[in-house]
């Protein structure tokens, strides 16, 4: 039987990183039809910056911010096999470094009549990814349709129009009661029992239920980022931390080419990982999705090994490790533990 229907992972997700060069409209090649872009410079502490089909070229939002969505043009917009660049400092600045993780989602995206409220919805059922827009309307118990046909496991939520309103964070796994559970990422912050966001319901394989606060459903124009597990592919879980450089082993069922983990039940950073920026073990070029800092390399605190069926923690600080704390984490994978084109190691 087979392990995953995807065979191959970069048809759905990649990491590229590049240089900057200044020159408007150079197209980065991310080997598959890219609709999510999150961009983030190395080398200096311009912001982190996501684009998507849905919400249009050139629509930013910044997770280090809880800013309002704002417009740098007509790029990045999304073509063939990738995304061009601006001129723009903070994207291709001449001589400086970037890393860009991208998704597929389901192109251009259609009206989803699933839920109380009408979405704007790009999916991707194979992958379990799907980005989502809408307008809400301060109503508690409304609902959205997010077009992935299973539940989503994670969702980050971003009101577009409102000027200081956080993200939302959604994760299956950061409490025992998720759907009162809120986690902000452009915060340190730990989990905080909140009613607000959705409403004290759990998502299903078709709706997000919306709590009537202004941070998931005010009357304002929203943006989720939705994602499904896929074996294979993609796993939200979590982990304890046991404060030991002999850390603890995730298994994840695939070598993972990304990596986001924030301590649940305490106060941390958004660290992110992955096998482009680091190509051998041990892991440790960090970007913070909370902080437009640049890259930083702070070993072993920070470690983590790369494996082929998941992650070892070599970190002893409390961004991985602290003994007896609570870790989320996202993964995408680079290769499938069996299939066509079984995991290796590094």
């Amino acid at each position: 039987m087979a392990y995953t229907t995807i065979k191959k992972p970069s048809d759905y997700f990649n990491t590229v990183t590049y240089t900057g060069d200044g020159v408007d409209g150079r197209v980065i090649d991310t080997g598959h039809d890219t609709n999510f872009v999150w961009i983030k410079e190395r080398s200096g502490t311009d912001p982190h910056s996501l684009f998507d089909i849905v919400r249009g070229a050139g629509q930013r939002l910044r997770t280090n911010t809880n800013a309002a969505e704002g417009s740098i043009g007509s790029k990045p917009d999304f073509v063939t096999g990738g995304f061009n660049l601006p001129t723009t400092i903070s994207l291709n600045g001449s001589g400086a470094t970037f890393v860009s993780w991208s998704w597929s989602a389901g192109g251009t995206a259609s009206s989803n009549t699933d839920g109380s409220i009408t979405s704007t919805v790009s999916a991707n059922t194979t992958s379990g990814f799907s980005i989502v827009t809408y307008t809400g309307n301060s109503t508690a118990g409304a609902t959205i349709g997010h077009g992935l046909g299973a539940v989503p496991a994670c969702i980050i939520l971003k009101n577009r129009t409102q000027v200081t309103q956080s993200w939302a964070v959604y994760h299956h796994k950061m409490d025992a009661t998720p759907q009162d559970k809120l986690m902000y990422l452009d915060l340190t912050n730990a989990v905080t029992d909140s009613s607000s966001p959705w409403n004290d319901t759990a998502p299903t394989s078709t709706l997000i239920t919306l709590g009537g606060g202004n941070i998931t459903s005010g009357n304002y124009d929203y943006v989720a980022y939705c994602f499904a597990e896929k074996k294979g592919f993609s796993k939200f879980g979590s982990y304890t931390g046991n404060g030991n450089a002999d850390g603890t082993f995730i298994y994840t069922g695939f070598k993972p080419a990304f990596l986001i983990v924030k301590r649940a039940d305490g106060i941390s950073d958004w660290g992110m990982w992955d096998t482009k920026r680091n190509t051998f073990n041990v892991s440790n070029s960090i970007q913070r999705a909370n902080t437009s800092d640049a890259e930083i390399t702070l070993s072993p605190n920070n470690d983590i090994d790369i494996l082929s069926n998941g992650f070892k923690v070599r970190g002893t600080t409390g961004l991985l490790n602290t003994s007896g704390g609570t870790y989320i984490y996202m993964a995408f994978a680079e290769e499938p533990l069996v299939g066509d084109n079984p995991a290796t190691a590094r």
